[in-house]
């Protein structure tokens, strides 16, 4: 399951997708995890499902990353379902046994949220499967620039969130690795309830933070050995321009913005 995350991950492209500026695929990011809460209703869901199932044929990845990518978190959507299923009090009573009571407004608010997280995965996934590191570091500087006005050191910002996307696969592996070894020198992480794996967690916790501020060391010592002093004076060997393509799929956006807000004006 650790080796499942794909956050962070990169796919190498040439697609439409791929092509895209890295601002433009931010901003679009974030228009989309909004939209996703604009919508509420399954008629708004429709244009979601098929903007998204397009963007993925477009962008060329391969469906098993966005499975793989949603498999670490099906306990949490199985778990949000059921919390929204049963706690939720409407008027139209769908079935009752004890003191368990299922609503029509519940399964409507539990099939919302398990949707909204399901292409929220989806949606950021597939931003870092199609932008490398140094075009999402490039992308998220450019927008804070307008920040440093007010002394918001943009660059340092973005290299950190960077670095952290970066990192998560790399510290998965290493995780992984770490899980290995204690299991052959009898570790259990799966047996017994939940307390007692928590407990057998912290052989795992300890040598991962150890790793994980080496890594840290280390990653500075390559970066001072490159002269790097921060975002002052600066230069870049690609430019970032907006092209004709990142027209075309900010007005895509925008459509798929204003047919979210008609299905919920005309639900």
């Amino acid at each position: 399951m650790i080796k499942d995350i794909t956050i962070g991950q990169y796919i190498p492209g040439d697609s439409f997708v791929h092509r895209l500026d890295p601002r433009l695929k931010i901003i679009i990011s974030l228009i989309y995890i909004i939209d996703l809460f604009i919508v509420n209703n399954f008629k708004g869901y429709i244009f979601i499902v098929v903007f998204t199932l397009l963007s993925i044929l477009i962008s060329k990845i391969k469906f098993r990353y966005i499975y793989k990518g949603l498999k670490p978190i099906l306990i949490l959507i199985i778990i949000t379902a059921i919390l929204n299923l049963f706690l939720t009090r409407g008027d139209t009573l769908i079935f009752q046994w004890k003191f368990l009571t299922i609503y029509k407004e519940g399964v409507n608010l539990a099939a919302f949220m398990v949707l909204r997280l399901i292409f929220l995965i989806i949606g950021t996934s597939l931003l870092t499967l199609t932008t490398s590191p140094i075009e999402l570091t490039d992308g998220i500087e450019n927008l804070l620039n307008p920040l440093k006005k007010i002394g918001v050191p943009s660059h340092e910002l973005a290299m950190m969130m960077t670095i952290a996307l970066r990192f998560i696969p790399t510290l998965m592996d290493e995780t992984d690795k770490i899980m290995k070894a204690q299991m052959a020198r009898g570790a259990d992480f799966e047996s017994g309830n939940l307390i007692h794996r928590a407990k057998n967690l912290i052989p795992l916790l300890v040598p991962l933070f150890i790793s994980s501020f080496r890594r840290a060391d280390e990653l500075a010592m390559a970066m001072e050995a490159r002269c790097y002093r921060g975002g002052e004076g600066r230069t870049r060997m690609r430019k970032l321009k907006l092209t004709n393509i990142d027209y075309i799929a900010f007005v895509v956006v925008i459509i798929l913005v204003a047919l979210s807000i008609w299905s919920r004006m005309w639900s």
